[in-house]
């Protein structure tokens, strides 16, 4: 079966930073909704359109079509007296940035009595290359396509 609008895909991927390192790689499929649901990124459902199981290709996303620019207003320190007992650097704190917005912001570093967080995405500002293996390729329910979204195994579950 073909990748169409309205296919659930199943895809095994790695993702290498533009210097070919190894950034992740997937332990388990990925599974999305085919056909503009924004599910993945629309350049990776461009490479992938029309294919069938065992298509592979590699697709390098600039920081524009992958995870976005680096914002520095998404950046902050916060004294470390207010800084929970137990969360470590690469942990994740739940907190309002300065718009207001709740954010997750990771620990990125703990430097004497301050501690610098982060809600930029880990990969936001790189380009990145990824290799995809499509695996499956079936016709979406139409609960599916309602809630645009997939459903069961490795999907969303109710």
């Amino acid at each position: 079966m073909k990748i169409t609008k309205d296919t659930v895909v199943t895809l095994r991927y790695k993702v290498a930073n533009a210097q070919g390192q190894l950034v992740e790689e997937s332990k388990a499929p990925m599974v999305y909704l085919h056909g503009g649901y924004d599910n993945t990124f629309p350049k990776i459902e461009a490479a992938l359109d029309g294919q069938e199981p065992g298509f592979s290709t590699t697709v390098l996303l600039q920081p524009a079509d992958a995870f976005g620019q680096r914002d520095e207003s998404l950046t902050t320190t916060i004294p470390r007296s207010q800084f929970p007992a137990g969360v470590k650097v690469g942990g994740t704190l739940r907190g309002t940035g300065d718009d207001g917005q709740e954010r997750a912001f990771r620990v990125v570093k703990i430097k004497g009595p301050v501690v610098l967080l982060d809600a930029n995405h880990p990969y936001a500002g790189q380009a990145l290359k990824f290799s995809l293996t499509v695996t499956d390729v079936r016709e979406a329910s139409a609960e599916e396509i309602t809630h645009r979204h997939v459903h069961g195994e490795h999907g969303h579950h109710h």
